[in-house]
């Protein structure tokens, strides 16, 4: 680990600033929590800015505490390397790319639930004007599968936070320059090479993800979210690579 770079510092900070601005309700007036969480398009909470603004919200201090540090490990480096204008560009790329991607996972979500409930008459507007304010009738819960509503209501009016995304981008990147550095994960108290390490983690939340399970760190964690910010993360290094931008 190299000591911490101005850009990443300075995106510590802001991340950090949000934190207590939301934990201790600083500036209730403009609606923070409303506002800057990401939410599914169709939902009428739904702003543009939030495909960006979503990534300096966190849930807690430990979910604030875990993406900063690896921000500071992995992307210290990496700013060294790129310096702040590329490695802004690469970071908020791959925030962006994995809100898209948990965006696309929900839309098929939503609408298979919907689908089922069009076959049953039931207005899909409807449902996606109650659900967004976090209504609904109980009722469709018992004309449609269980599991497909519970999906299609969760993606709906859910909000995604947290740097996570891009965090998995600058993994991707780190692992690409420093494929032998040894890492190790919380549960696994044993040094792996990157070129090992990362795949595994992002396997592991593809895995999740397709499963529905939350895995030892429990739910409500956007793990295509992860995956998306991953993929693009690995795109953006492979193009540079292929065009001497490496």
């Amino acid at each position: 680990m190299e000591r911490i770079t101005k850009t990443v510092l300075h995106l510590v900070i802001i991340n950090t600033i949000f934190l207590l601005i939301t934990e201790f309700n600083l500036l209730s007036h403009l609606n923070i929590r409303g506002l800057l969480p990401l939410y599914y398009f169709e939902n009428t909470h739904f702003h543009w800015w939030q495909y960006i603004s979503y990534m300096f919200l966190h849930a807690d201090f430990m979910h604030l505490f875990f993406n900063m540090y690896a921000l500071w490990a992995f992307g210290s480096p990496l700013e060294n390397i790129w310096g702040r204008n590329k490695f802004l560009f690469f970071y908020f790329s791959c925030g962006v790319g994995a809100a898209l991607l948990h965006t696309a996972v929900n839309y098929y979500h939503v609408h298979q639930g919907l689908n089922a409930l069009a076959m049953e008459n039931v207005d899909p507007q409807g449902v996606i004007a109650l659900i967004s304010d976090g209504r609904y009738y109980p009722y469709w819960e018992t004309i449609i599968n269980k599991s497909t509503f519970d999906n299609m209501a969760s993606a709906l009016a859910s909000t995604t936070i947290g740097a996570s995304g891009a965090i998995y981008g600058i993994l991707v990147a780190f692992g690409m320059f420093f494929p032998d550095t040894k890492l190790m994960m919380l549960f696994i108290p044993y040094p792996i090479a990157a070129r090992y390490f990362i795949p595994i983690i992002v396997g592991l939340d593809l895995v999740l993800g397709i499963t529905g399970s939350g895995g030892i760190f429990g739910g409500n964690i956007a793990h295509f979210a992860h995956i998306g910010g991953a993929l693009i993360g690995f795109l953006i290094m492979l193009y540079w690579k292929r065009h001497s931008k490496f």
